[in-house]
């Protein structure tokens, strides 16, 4: 997967759908960005465009450079190298007021001495628009957000969903050619936090603005992203919808970090047809579309890949169907999650292979030290180039500024 999307400046094929179905325009360019802090780049040689009213999510571990490509977007920070373009138009240096860009923050920034009408007036009447006309685009604003009967109430008299709304309000009553969230769901709880990314998603797609998210939380960006992409030390790993990113990862990076993957070692034995085949440490052999085998590889080893949810788990005594994988392995722990059953099943060679079985009232339920099968389509199987361990720590860290 290449570090940006393919096109034209103006005019370009979105990644999921054919030539003549939707051919979107890009409202936002980065061209070769890069950032350096102290020497290191936050953000390095970036390429990445982004479609008119498209929800586009970045999404990684703490200093991928995320929040600096956002800050960068909203001219809060300049670029050391490179062209930021919104409609066409060149902004790398201007200034944040001089872009039709709106920014809601983590900490929503809203001003306490002014009430929620006035709040999310308060951009409008910086434009000198009519009071009929502030007061009709805020009543209806108010009522896209669900916030009809509010008009009057203290910001510190609103609940934190509630506020974060007011923020989404006055943030887009401007109607700013692209919208700017950078983590806005943080402070939530996580009930509140799965509530909001559906009305989000709601408000955005009645709006039609372009919204850039920007967030660590792959379960946000996946529930409300038309795209998004996976960034890594300053570049981007993987790119395209969720489902192509998640069914589909182009790194090691992309398939641990989006969701739970099962990885093991293996060799290339051969791929000279549309079914490739891997020998695995151990001595198994398992199978993989050639089409899915990483692009230039500078070696026959390789990641095996299969999400957890992918894989049925059978006694050991049946036989699997024809275009299936199969591995055989021991139960080493089984644990009831509710709305289903997980399981750790260690292979010959000592790998552990993580199985989600969803809970369908099925008779018999392997324990503990059982012998079973793993099956699974061959093409839900998947192989990554081996991603080379530094010490860098990559972990997610609630704090992250960059």
């Amino acid at each position: 997967m290449t570090n940006g999307s393919v096109g034209t400046a103006d005019e370009v094929q979105p990644l999921d759908g054919p030539a003549a179905a939707d051919r979107r325009k890009v409202i936002v360019s980065l061209e070769h960005v890069t950032k350096i802090f102290d020497d290191a780049p936050a953000v390095d040689d970036l390429n990445l465009e982004i479609f008119e009213g498209e929800f586009f999510s970045l999404l990684g571990p703490s200093g991928c450079g995320k929040t600096t490509t956002l800050r960068m977007l909203g001219g809060f920070e300049e670029p050391t190298s490179g062209r930021i373009l919104l409609g066409g138009k060149e902004v790398t240096y201007l200034a944040p007021y001089f872009r039709d860009v709106n920014t809601v923050f983590q900490s929503y920034a809203l001003f306490p001495h002014l009430n929620v009408s006035e709040n999310v007036a308060f951009g409008l009447r910086r434009q000198h628009i009519s009071k009929s006309e502030i007061s009709r685009r805020v009543s209806s604003m108010l009522e896209i957000v669900d916030l009809p009967d509010f008009e009057r109430r203290r910001t510190d008299q609103l609940s934190g969903g509630q506020q974060q709304r007011v923020a989404l309000a006055r943030a887009l009553v401007n109607e700013p050619t692209l919208l700017l969230l950078d983590e806005p769901m943080s402070a939530l709880d996580a009930k509140l936090r799965h509530q909001m990314q559906i009305e989000l998603k709601r408000i955005q797609t009645q709006v039609g603005i372009t919204f850039l998210y920007v967030t660590h939380d792959q379960e946000e960006a996946m529930t409300m992203s038309d795209r998004l992409v996976v960034m890594r030390r300053g570049r981007i790993e993987g790119i395209g919808t969720p489902k192509d990113v998640y069914d589909n990862p182009s790194t090691e990076f992309v398939a641990t970090f989006l969701g739970a993957s099962n990885l093991l070692t293996g060799d290339i034995a051969r791929s000279d047809g549309p079914i490739s085949t891997i020998n695995l440490v151990g001595g198994s052999t398992l199978s993989v579309p050639t089409s899915r085998l990483p692009e230039h590889r500078s070696s026959k080893t390789v990641k095996v890949g299969v999400r957890p949810e992918k894989i049925s788990i059978i006694n050991a005594a049946s036989t699997a169907g024809p275009g299936q994988n199969v591995l055989r392995g021991r139960v080493r722990v089984s644990t009831f999650t509710g709305v289903g059953n997980q399981y750790l099943v260690e292979m010959a060679n000592g790998a552990d292979v993580t199985v989600y079985a969803q809970n369908i009232g099925q008779e018999l339920v392997p324990r503990s030290g059982d012998e079973v099968l793993l099956t699974w389509p061959v093409e839900h199987t998947f192989a990554v180039r081996p991603m080379e361990n530094d010490g860098v720590d990559e972990s997610i860290d609630e704090g992250e500024l960059s």
